[in-house]
């Protein structure tokens, strides 16, 4: 038997795989396809204090091993999620996670205090670094003292574990990682999309509505890796490592590189069993290579 399991601040995950905000709904969509209650646990969908309608019109675009998208948190808000969403998920043998974000340090609090007292939601997943958003999360997840500012104020407010979503999009992100452990973070979760852009030359246009949007999926994949062993060696709080991976071996490069947990994104939108096989594939790796606990390999480059 290889023991999976790994802890991340207060939650307590039967195996390292998360699925990434955004591209996994509200997990009730890929019950025809899954058993949730295999995951280490499930993020839904970026939640905000009213509702949104998320950008224009084309918001999706595919690139050389990967996609650009401007969504925009397209959501019913917070109030919504709690009426209609919980209670159809609560009772999934897993870890609920929220994805959280705001245009203002009071839209975040306002939010985490109103799903403090659900009780099958153990965390939130602050997203300060959401670059499809013209106010708010891209302002706060630049700089170290925005940063540092949204996770302080959380912190008073949220008791229970709070994860803090990272920009890649920044000159030292190791520094930013260090600034929201010192408010408080119990975890830090990066990358979330680079900002890109493509332009259908035909057309002579881009071929988003919002011209630059975020990139995920393979193509970002070693930056993301670089960036998770980068801030994995400057803080003492779990990391958990996200972008472009498809497969156990990419999960295990997060891993190796300092990350405790990984999120599966991009590529649930390509099969919707990834996040198993990803599960799958790392209990293999360790059987082979003799590895009875995941905690051995973790950080080891």
């Amino acid at each position: 038997m290889v023991d999976l399991s790994v802890k991340i601040g207060g939650l307590n995950l039967q195996n390292p795989v998360l699925t990434a905000s955004g591209t996994f709904g509200y997990g009730e969509e890929f019950a025809d396809f899954i058993d949730l209650n295999r995951l280490g646990g499930f993020i839904v969908k970026g939640t905000t204090l009213e509702p949104r309608q998320g950008n224009s019109y084309p918001r999706m675009v595919e690139t050389p091993s990967g996609m650009l998208n401007a969504v925009g948190l397209q959501n019913k808000g917070v109030d919504y999620f709690i009426n209609s969403i919980y209670p159809r998920i609560k009772d999934y043998k897993t870890n609920i996670i929220v994805n959280v974000s705001g245009a203002s340090i009071d839209d975040y609090l306002a939010v985490a205090e109103k799903l403090e007292p659900l009780a099958h939601i153990p965390a939130i997943e602050v997203n300060i670094s959401c670059p499809n958003v013209k106010q708010g999360g891209m302002a706060f997840g630049t700089s170290s003292d925005g940063a540092a500012e949204v996770t302080r104020r959380l912190r008073e407010a949220y008791s229970k574990t709070l994860i803090v979503k990272l920009s890649p999009n920044v000159t030292d992100i190791a520094s930013i990682a260090k600034a929201v452990e010192a408010a408080g973070a119990d975890a830090v979760s990066l990358v979330n999309t680079f900002m890109g852009m493509a332009i259908d030359v035909e057309r002579q246009r881009p071929y988003l509505s919002t011209i630059t949007g975020g990139l995920s999926g393979p193509a970002i994949r070693p930056i993301a890796v670089r960036m998770v062993w980068q801030v994995a060696k400057s803080v003492e709080i779990p990391v958990i490592g996200l972008g472009g991976i498809m497969n156990g071996r990419d999960a295990l490069e997060f891993l190796m590189a300092g990350a405790k947990a990984v999120q599966i994104g991009t590529a649930n939108f390509i099969d919707p069993t990834t996040t198993i096989n990803v599960i799958n594939e790392i209990e293999d790796y360790c059987h082979r290579h003799n590895i009875s606990d995941i905690n051995e390999i973790i950080g080891i480059i």
